[in-house]
């Protein structure tokens, strides 16, 4: 801790509490916007309910956002769009093969993403975009096209390096979509997608998936000569 924040700290240690609580204070207000985007949905979530749950008042939430919509498209970018710079870096430093490479990116979406409450962003999106347009236009510049850039990355480096067929890629990324949708659909309305004997291992679903999509895409190997 700098010398300067640490004298504050012992000589007016309410000041410096309370000033430690506001620099906290909008990740607490985007973790309770989450968790009630998720649990009712856009349109039934109130900004006073929001406010409630993260411990401040309605006036306090209109200080850091200025709307609801506000608010919702700060929860996608601090849980979704925000974190396509670091996933593409890692495309970039990735050194195995493309193959492999599509596998750890399915497996890994799962625990970053799939396995989170941020998954019900999208099925938030899927049941009440039509009704909020500007923000599933938000959604689709922000997440779902930069998502669908990195698949195409993928694809397109392993047709690049002779490991995939030359494939129509803005199809093929859809055969690595559809799992990631299913999953989210899954998690987030089971009574629908599944009977009420049946149950799913997320992690062995997707492995399976992954090497379905890969028998499709990858080149067969060489005949001897």
């Amino acid at each position: 801790m700098p010398a300067s924040r640490f004298l504050k700290d012992k000589l007016c240690p309410v000041s410096a509490k309370r000033e430690r609580r506001k620099e906290a204070r909008p990740g607490e207000l985007l973790e309770a916007a989450l968790d009630l985007f998720v649990e009712k949905g856009f349109a039934a979530t109130r900004s006073e309910e929001v406010a409630a749950r993260a411990g401040v008042s309605k006036g306090t939430l209109f200080l850091y956002f200025q709307s609801k919509e506000e608010l919702f498209k700060a929860v996608v970018i601090e849980n979704l769009a925000g974190r396509f710079t670091e996933w593409n870096r890692e495309f970039d430093e990735y050194e195995g093969s493309t193959a492999d490479m599509l596998r750890y990116c399915m497996r890994v979406w799962w625990e970053r993403v799939g396995a989170t409450k941020a998954s019900g962003l999208t099925k938030l999106m899927m049941s009440e975009g039509r009704n909020f347009p500007e923000l599933a236009e938000f959604y689709r510049r922000e997440v779902v096209k930069p998502g669908h850039e990195l698949l195409r990355r993928i694809v397109q480096r392993g047709i690049d390096r002779g490991e995939f067929a030359p494939v129509e890629v803005d199809l093929a990324i859809y055969t690595v979509i559809a799992p990631m949708i299913f999953l989210m659909l899954t998690k987030h309305s089971p009574a629908i997608c599944f009977d009420h004997t049946s149950s799913i291992d997320p992690e062995k679903y997707l492995a399976l998936q992954a090497e379905t999509v890969l028998h499709g895409l990858c080149m067969p190997p060489k005949a001897p000569a």
